[in-house]
C-alpha cells in the first residue's frame, strides 16, 4: 500500500511540475544552404519509455505515391494502407522487427499493419521502386514534428535530464542533452547535416533489383 501511494505521489508531482522543451531544428544541405523541408523532421526524447496511447493512422497509395511520406506514431499503433489507384500495389518493409508484407491489392481495398517496435521503418512498394515512405515508431508520447521554420515544442515533460534527438530522412539524426527544470521550460537547438546525402536504389522484398518498368497498367 505504501509503495502504491509513493508511486501515485510521484506521478502527481511529475504531472504538476511538467514543463516543455522548445527550440529549433535545422537541416543543412550542400553548400551550407538550409533545407526547405525541415517540417519533415521528427524531434523526440530518447530513453524515456512512458507508455503512449496507440493511434490509428493512414498512408494512402495514390498516383504511385505514398501519402504522407513521413509518419510518426507511438508503438502499438495501426496504420492503414488504402490503395486508391486502379492498379496493384504491394506495400512492404524489411526494417528489423517491424518488417511486413501486405501483398498485392488494388482499389478499393485497404490493408493494415500494427507497429509494435520503436524504430525507423522504411516502406516501399514491391512493384514501383519510386514509391517510398517512412514510419517512425516511438515508445513514448514525447515526440513532435517541427513547423516549417523549424520551431518545435514537446509539452508536458516531467522534470529531469534527457537526450533530445532530431531525425530527418536526408540529415540522419543528432542528439543533445537537455534538462527540464522543476519550474519553467527548457530550450534546445539541433542541427542535422544533409550535405553528404546520396539517394541509393533499394531492392524489392526478395532482395533483388526491380524489373524494368512496363506499360502494363495492371501494375
Amino acid at each position: 500500500m505504501r509503495r502504491a501511494f509513493a508511486a501515485l505521489a510521484c506521478f502527481q508531482a511529475a504531472s504538476v511540475y511538467a514543463g516543455s522543451i522548445t527550440g529549433t531544428i535545422s537541416v543543412v544541405d550542400k553548400a551550407g544552404h538550409k533545407a526547405t523541408d525541415v517540417a519533415d523532421a521528427v524531434v523526440y526524447l530518447d530513453g524515456l519509455k512512458t507508455p503512449a496511447k496507440p493511434v490509428k493512422a493512414t498512408i494512402a497509395m495514390k498516383g504511385k505515391t505514398f501519402t504522407p511520406h513521413i509518419l510518426v506514431v507511438p508503438t502499438g499503433s495501426t496504420v492503414d494502407f488504402p490503395n486508391e489507384d486502379p492498379i496493384f500495389h504491394n506495400a512492404f518493409s524489411v526494417s528489423g522487427d517491424n518488417h511486413f508484407d501486405l501483398d498485392l491489392y488494388k482499389r478499393p481495398k485497404t490493408k493494415s499493419w500494427v507497429f509494435d517496435h520503436p524504430g525507423v521503418v522504411r516502406v516501399f512498394c514491391n512493384i514501383h521502386p519510386q514509391m517510398s515512405a517512412i514510419v517512425l515508431v516511438r515508445d513514448s508520447p514525447f515526440f513532435t514534428r517541427p513547423a516549417a521554420d523549424g520551431t518545435f515544442t514537446i509539452a508536458d515533460v516531467p522534470p529531469g535530464k534527457y537526450v533530445l534527438k532530431g531525425w530527418h530522412e536526408r540529415g540522419g539524426d543528432a542528439s543533445i542533452e537537455v534538462t527540464v527544470p522543476l519550474q519553467g521550460d527548457a530550450n534546445a537547438g539541433l542541427v542535422l547535416d544533409a550535405s553528404g546525402f546520396k539517394k541509393l536504389p533499394h531492392k524489392n522484398k526478395f532482395g533483388q533489383d526491380y524489373k524494368a518498368p512496363t506499360d502494363d497498367e495492371r501494375y
